[in-house]
């Protein structure tokens, strides 16, 4: 590995750790940047995944004292997101890479334009029940194929997620927030196991990302209270859609 592809990745992973505990969509940083530096789409995919778990142990550091209370809630989603993270990864690595090479485009763009509008839909549903679990039917289906995504390919779950659990479960944004990110901390969990034992991870790419994205997520989840959500919304839906136009045209 060059010095300069080095030097990009571990930026792109400091970056992405700390996009991950504030909003999600950290992966929409990392995984083109390991594409840009020469890596395959699945490797890149898997190396991503596994990169990136420090970061999502940082954010939950960072939010413990909004985690206070969630027990009961992370245990049981937990619990549903795991079991959607295995499939969503026995799915991957049972996918040609020719074809996760057509897909992923579609994935990234979804998951920006989700990003994009999600406000909107919140403000038209409407706030949630007090009680998580009087929606139960339909949170608890939502963040298994969320996982499930998750584990196929992971870019923007927190997005996702957190769409999901804005939707369902009425609580603030920063407790919601929290939650979050200790449900993709489980999801991440079981791609670093089932990646590290069948994936095609460059170890030597994750030695260098991890630390920073360790650190980048730990102070992402610090400065989450201060930034301005709508301006960071606008520049990963930006940045998401030019690098799906970007990863179809490679897959030409």
């Amino acid at each position: 590995m060059q010095i300069a592809d080095a030097f990009l990745i571990a930026g792109a992973g400091l970056v992405a750790g700390a996009v991950n505990a504030i909003a999600g969509g950290g992966s929409l940083l990392l995984f083109p940047a390991l594409v840009a530096v020469g890596y395959g789409t699945l490797a890149a995919n898997v190396t991503n995944s596994v990169s990136l778990w420090p970061g999502y142990v940082g954010g939950v550091a960072g939010f413990r004292g909004e985690l206070a209370g969630q027990r009961g809630r992370v245990i049981s989603l937990g619990l549903t997101a795991a079991a959607g993270a295995v499939a969503g990864c026995v799915l991957l690595l049972a996918t040609p890479e020719s074809a996760f090479d057509v897909v992923v485009p579609f994935l990234v763009l979804a998951a920006s334009l989700l990003l994009a509008v999600q406000p909107r839909v919140a403000a038209m549903v409407g706030p949630p029940s007090p009680d998580h679990r009087a929606n139960a039917k339909v949170l608890y289906p939502a963040v298994a194929l969320a996982a499930v995504y998750g584990g196929y390919f992971g870019g923007a779950l927190g997005v996702i997620l957190l769409g999901t659990l804005a939707l369902t479960v009425h609580d603030s944004l920063r407790r919601l927030n929290a939650l979050k990110a200790a449900l993709s901390l489980v999801v991440a969990t079981v791609t670093v196991v089932a990646f590290g034992l069948f994936g095609p991870v460059d170890w030597v790419a994750v030695a260098v990302i991890a630390p920073a994205a360790l650190v980048g997520g730990y102070l992402g989840a610090k400065v989450a209270r201060r930034l301005d959500d709508e301006l960071l919304r606008r520049a990963v839906v930006v940045f998401g859609i030019v690098v799906a136009v970007l990863l179809y045209l490679r897959s030409r």
